[in-house]
């Protein structure tokens, strides 16, 4: 009696085995890729990216999220294999606040950081101006770091990526901050003097990075490394075929030419 309910144990477990391990998205048949992705322009490019990853026999699933909590939340919870948003100290202020254990699987584009007129259209007139900016940690440093780099303001020593208004011990200008959602401050422009604006959030709204915006951060720049947009997945996972298939994909000739024919120098193509 022992050994026939050994034998029935024994084959429920790899019956379980079978049920759960073909399923898996780590398992090396998977051909299926869920990414997570802001609309502009990482869904672009991932609808591009589709015909290069059919021919290696790979369907890719795309699902557009319009804010930067929930595409890190699907990844880590394993709903989704990678996602396609954010910079890298987006992904480590993300990490540490919220206990996620995400890495970096491949940089893919770098998108600058601009000053867009709102009520000005010069910055010559930026004494007394309102200024809307990200409110999250490492955008609203950026912004910051722009300002600096370009003379208005001056952070404390040290402060980095860090960075907050309270941070600022010269305000020559008297600049007024308007701190809102990175995904809101476009829409604020015609309320503020200026604002500045993550490049994707630009391109969403129409503008150029080279023909709209007053001041944006150069090519290159110390912030094209560091703010460069990358492929997340969870932990463990960065070396799986399908990831690295990915990564490829978009950082393939064809996907260059696509940026630097589309973008307007919004996108530029992290080498």
């Amino acid at each position: 009696m022992k050994k026939k309910i050994i034998a029935l144990i024994s084959v429920a477990v790899l019956a379980a085995g079978v049920l759960t391990g073909c399923g898996s998205s780590t398992g090396s048949g998977d051909k299926t890729i869920k990414v997570a992705a802001s609309e502009t322009p990482h869904s672009e490019l991932l609808e591009q990216v589709k015909p290069i990853l059919e021919k290696q026999g790979y369907t890719l699933e795309v699902t557009v999220f319009d804010d930067y909590v929930q595409p890190n939340l699907v990844v880590e919870s394993g709903e989704f294999d990678a996602n396609y948003f954010q910079h890298i100290p987006y992904l480590n202020s993300f990490n540490d606040e919220q206990g996620t254990h995400l890495v970096n699987a491949g940089g893919i584009h770098y998108e600058p950081f601009g000053i867009y007129p709102g009520k000005e259209s010069d910055l010559a007139n930026i004494d007394g101006a309102s200024i809307a900016i990200p409110n999250d940690t490492t955008n609203e440093a950026r912004a910051l770091l722009l300002l600096q780099d370009n003379g208005y303001i001056t952070l404390k020593d040290g402060v980095g990526l860090e960075a907050t208004v309270n941070d600022i011990t010269e305000n020559p200008h008297n600049i007024e901050f308007v701190e809102v959602a990175a995904e809101q401050v476009t829409r604020t422009l015609p309320d503020v003097s200026f604002g500045i604006v993550n490049g994707n959030y630009a391109i969403e709204a129409g503008l150029s990075v080279a023909k709209d915006s007053l001041v944006y951060e150069s090519a290159d720049s110390e912030a094209a490394k560091t703010y460069v947009n990358i492929i997340a997945v969870k932990e463990g996972n960065e070396n799986n075929a399908k990831i690295k298939a990915l990564v490829d994909a978009l950082k393939s000739d064809e996907i260059k030419s696509y940026i630097e024919a589309t973008y307007d120098g919004g996108v530029i193509p992290f080498n």
